[in-house]
């Protein structure tokens, strides 16, 4: 018999990607992926090229798709359907004055959090809003429909016919409320300074079109809620993804509501709901390390094993992009401990340390909202392709550590979704879950209380 194929696609900050997964079994048969331009604002137009790039071939292969984009960026649409303007990207922070304008708007921070389940920050969509009315009244007065970028992709797809967005992705927006699970479109207008079209809210198993193939579009999602998917989180564990950002997610069967704006109370791609505590500063901070000491990846994560726990007192603030969690959009990198018998081994180790000790920063977050003690952690993402950031993570968090094999889990999670829709079952489709590596270490609670000390005490310097 002929197996039945969907296409995952991760629309990614970076880049585009596509797995052709055996609906069956979710073994992948194919993968292509295309890159996208630099920068924290893109025309979308690149999109639908890489798009059209990496599922060259696939596509017509497939009986349905679903698509898996980068959350929260601003797609603002004419009266026809062209964007005013190029798409403002998660990690473009220069709307963080209007995020704290629009938590004020909204009660402060404890009323921001029950109402939409976040305290705006500027990732937003709703913060970027504000921005463009305030820095572009002319581009604000010309958008009618905002969209994100997985619905952007998803209607160019279905023939740009019907625009709908799914809760998970919606649920990052600032206009949206988890609880009810509904839009609130008055939020946007306000934000934006007059009323908006929103997509139709799908259901996460939904088919809301067809593409030119005949492929059976599922309503897509967004990258944290499809990695969950992907990797079939279960309670009591914690996806880690070190990538260009750092995120940290659980799956839990209520709704979160953090008003110490640490934790997003989103929505799940299978219907429960995905706190998330993300940083802004990922895998580029291992970048930056081995670009500093000039030596590759490889020899950065030998230099930093060949390194004591602690890095000999050096620690690392690694805010290189402002942060996100805490919320500090202005602060800056910092490396304290210097000495003149500093090895650029410690300096190695130093950056690992921090880097997942600002991820520790974001467990500690979710435990804290949710009141789920983290059983293990799933290290996903480019850095954790560090066999430094492997061995030290479990020193650092006090849990086991599982690497899954190396995948494209938003993908994945996206092909999962689409075989879902294809299926018309009530839950999604049960597949083999990646073999694991695990690591173990002796917990080494010092070495975080060092970096929380230089956090607290550099807290406001920006």
């Amino acid at each position: 018999m002929k197996p039945t194929y969907v296409l995952g696609i991760d629309s990614s900050t970076q880049s585009c990607k596509a797995l052709l997964v055996n609906a069956a079994t979710g073994e992948v048969v194919a993968e292509q992926r295309s890159g996208h331009p630099q920068g924290t604002q893109v025309d979308p137009q690149h999109w639908i090229t890489a798009l059209e790039e990496a599922t060259e071939g696939l596509l017509e292969r497939a009986s349905a798709v679903s698509i898996a984009g980068q959350q929260h960026g601003m797609v603002a649409l004419d009266e026809q359907g062209e964007p005013v303007r190029e798409a403002m990207l998660w990690n473009d922070i220069s709307s963080a004055p209007q995020a704290r304008e629009l938590t004020e708007e909204l009660g402060g921070a404890a009323a921001s959090a029950r109402k939409i389940g976040s305290v705006p920050v500027a990732s937003l969509t709703v913060s970027k809003l504000r921005w463009l009315r305030d820095h572009e009244p002319q581009n604000a007065a010309r958008t009618a429909q905002v969209l994100l970028p997985h619905d952007y992709l998803t209607w160019h797809l279905g023939g740009r016919k019907e625009i709908v967005t799914d809760h998970g992705d919606a649920s990052g927006t600032g206009y949206y409320d988890p609880a009810g699970r509904r839009f609130l479109p008055e939020l946007a207008a306000s934000a934006l300074g007059h009323p908006v079209t929103l997509p139709r809210l799908a259901q996460a198993n939904e088919a809301v079109g067809r593409t030119v193939s005949g492929a059976m579009i599922g309503a897509g999602t967004g990258d944290n809620m499809a990695a969950a998917l992907g990797l079939d989180l279960q309670p009591g564990d914690v996806c880690i993804s070190i990538g260009t950002s750092g995120v940290a997610s659980a799956v839990v069967s209520q709704s979160v509501h953090d008003g110490s704006g640490m934790v997003n109370g989103f929505v799940a791609a299978d219907g429960k709901y995905l706190p998330l505590a993300c940083t802004l500063n990922g895998a580029p901070v291992l970048d930056f390390g081995a670009r500093m000491l000039g030596v590759g990846q490889q020899e950065f994560s030998d230099l930093a094993l060949a390194a004591e726990p602690g890095s000999q007192g050096v620690v690392l603030l690694p805010y290189f992009g402002g942060e996100r969690t805490p919320n500090r959009p202005e602060a800056t990198g910092l490396l304290q401990g210097l000495r003149s018998t500093t090895t650029r081994e410690q300096i190695a180790r130093a950056y690992v340390e921090g880097l997942l000790c600002s991820m520790k920063d974001a467990v500690a977050a979710l435990e804290a909202s949710t009141k789920v003690a983290t059983r293990r952690i799933l290290l996903i993402g480019g850095g954790a392709q560090s066999e430094a950031v492997r061995v030290i993570a479990p020193q650092i968090f006090g849990v086991a550590v599982d690497v899954p094999q190396t995948a494209e889990y938003v993908a994945l999670g996206a092909a999962r979704q689409a075989a879902w829709a294809l299926s018309g079952d009530e839950q999604p489709p049960v597949w083999d879950i990646a073999d694991s590596t695990g690591y173990q270490a002796t917990p080494r609670p010092e070495i975080y209380a060092h970096y929380a000390k230089l956090r607290d005490d550099t807290e406001g310097w920006e």
